[in-house]
This record gives C-alpha cells, structure tokens and sequence, in this order.
C-alpha cells in the first residue's frame, strides 16, 4: 500500500479549492470608498468619551486588580449594549520628569450614548455590581467625561 504524504500547504490549497465556487469579483473604487467610509465611522464612534483616573486601595495587588478587570470588569462593562469598546491600562511611567505617575490606572470607555448609559445602565444590576467591587478596590477615581477637540 503506498502512503500519499500532503502538505499543509497544500492541502489547505485543496481544500479552498474544492470549496470555492465562483471567483471573488474585482473590487470597484466605489466599493473600496464605501469601505474606507464604513470604517471612518467605526473609528469616530469609538473614539472614548469617559476615561476612569484610579489608584489602588491599601493592600490590594496590581495582581489581585488586574485578575478582577480581566475576569469580571471587563467582560460585564464590554457586555453592556451601550458601550462600543472598553479598556483599562496600567500607568507605568512618566515619559518626561522624575516621580511615579499620579494615578495607577486609566480606563478609557467609549459610549456613543451617554445619556442613555448613565440614565439607564448606571443604575441597572450589572453596572452596580461592578461598580461595588470596583470602589472596594480603588482609591479616589476620577470619572471624567470628555468630548474631542475638532
């Protein structure tokens, strides 16, 4: 009995062939436009809106923190369906000067509707939630909302 032997390549290149069914067609400058456009959009509409200035309450670990943003903060705030995109960041240094930078963390929201989020989800069971474990571990946040200068 003789063994074929197949590389990966190649059989990926077998595979997408029997799969394909008509070739893809020639992108038009209208449709590459329509795309640049489309992701214009996305672009401007995640452009954050609120950013959270924070510290570390005594006792809590950088560690202990940030094992809570990943497994509780982030997936209940980015699961929330007025809020675009959601990320926390850790302040490691100054780019200029002597000293620790004053905050320890910054998390940087984008929701496009506001109003809706604060009248609506601030008081909603998910948002309270976090909201109560998070001031357990933080020290003095800064809840800042900010708009772009054009």
């Amino acid at each position: 009995m003789k063994t074929l032997l197949i590389t990966a390549t190649a059989a990926a290149s077998l595979f997408l062939a029997a799969c394909q069914t008509a070739p893809a067609p020639e992108p038009t400058i209208e449709k590459v436009v329509e795309r640049v456009e489309v992701i214009k959009e996305v672009q401007v509409e995640t452009t954050p809106n609120l950013f959270i200035l924070y510290t570390l309450k005594e006792g809590v670990t950088p560690e202990q923190f940030e094992e809570w943003v990943r497994t509780t903060d982030q997936p209940a705030m980015r699961g929330l369906a007025r809020v675009q995109s959601f990320r926390t960041y850790r302040a490691e240094r100054l780019l200029m000067g002597e000293g620790a930078p004053g905050v320890a963390y910054i998390e940087a929201f984008a929701i496009p509707d506001l109003e809706g989020f604060t009248n609506e989800d601030m008081g909603g069971e998910t948002v309270q939630k976090v909201m109560g474990e998070f001031m357990g571990l933080v020290e003095a946040p800064q809840f800042i909302v900010t708009s772009e200068v054009k």
